[in-house]
């Protein structure tokens, strides 16, 4: 049998662990073969294992809640630590926006969709904005940071070597630094019926990832060159980015899934998911 492992580029340990052969050596230990499937947008991933496209698969905070209003039967797997400096909100330098309510009537470019969505919906909700009602929410483009500075949008939520890079540049500032909002982890996970049936399996797949993570953090240069190469960018701003991550994968724990829920309940109540959810759900073992 083998395992299909999806892989995306906007999750940094998936991305290295299709680089490497750590997953082979773990999942040989349990009768398994790993197979990558490369896709690009992570949004879809609930959808692919529902579709028995892959099996596992990690992405940011935001699409496994939409994957369970959708009705995927998803269950976590792990998490990364925290990301306090993966990503953050800009604004220009010297633009008229000083502190979150002044983002009311303004076009703010993210990744919709992706945990760039929970950061900008948590931080309106903070201020007593609405993502649905105060603010016009654009998915980001390579233009987004051009468009910034040219005043033509309020706000743009930057990570990794773009984020490294604006900030090198210099003329934008951070309104809002993430780990002021949220914890930004990565989130892995999987169908329950692999997760309940073949719990070897994940664990392995568990083990893989933290030995990717390991990797990168002991060879932040050659991975920045892998990712420049590959995505765009320079290898000194991918450096600084990827310097910026964790590099540790944990359990999936109580904080974790209360601070799901709050997006959840949020996300319900805007109407970006069409039902309410139960992050709880989404664990091995219960219903």
């Amino acid at each position: 049998m083998t395992v299909t492992i999806g892989v995306h580029n906007s999750n940094p340990t998936l991305y290295y662990l299709s680089r490497l052969d750590l997953a082979a050596e773990e999942l040989a230990a349990v009768g398994e073969t790993p197979v990558f499937h490369v896709y690009t947008d992570g949004v879809r991933t609930g959808a692919l294992l529902t579709e028995g496209v892959i099996d596992f698969g990690g992405t940011g905070s935001t699409p496994p809640i939409t994957a369970q209003a959708a009705g995927h039967d998803i269950v976590y797997t792990a998490v990364s630590a925290p990301r306090p400096d993966h990503g953050a909100l800009l604004v220009t330098e010297d633009g008229r926006v000083r502190e979150v309510t002044d983002l009311k009537g303004g076009t703010v470019h993210l990744a919709i969709g992706s945990w760039q969505t929970h950061l900008i919906a948590k931080a309106l909700d903070d201020a007593g904005l609405s993502y649905a009602d105060d603010i016009t929410a654009v998915r980001a483009g390579e233009d987004s940071e051009a468009l910034l500075r040219s005043g033509e949008i309020t706000a743009w939520v930057a990570q990794g070597p773009q984020l490294a890079a604006a900030l090198r540049t210099g003329g934008v500032r951070v309104l809002v630094p993430t780990a002021d909002v949220i914890t930004d982890r990565s989130v892995f996970f999987t169908r329950r019926e692999l997760a309940e049936k073949r719990p070897e399996v994940v664990e392995a797949l568990n083990r893989a990832l933290r030995r990717a993570d390991e990797w990168a953090a002991a060879h932040p240069r050659e991975a920045a060159e892998i990712a420049a190469g590959h995505q765009g960018g320079t290898v000194d701003d991918w450096e600084t980015a990827l310097r910026a991550l964790p590099w540790k994968t944990e359990e999936v724990g109580e904080a974790f899934l209360a601070e799901q829920q709050e997006a959840a309940d949020i996300f319900a109540r805007i109407g970006f998911v069409e039902r309410p959810v139960t992050v709880a759900h989404a664990v091995a073992g219960r219903d």
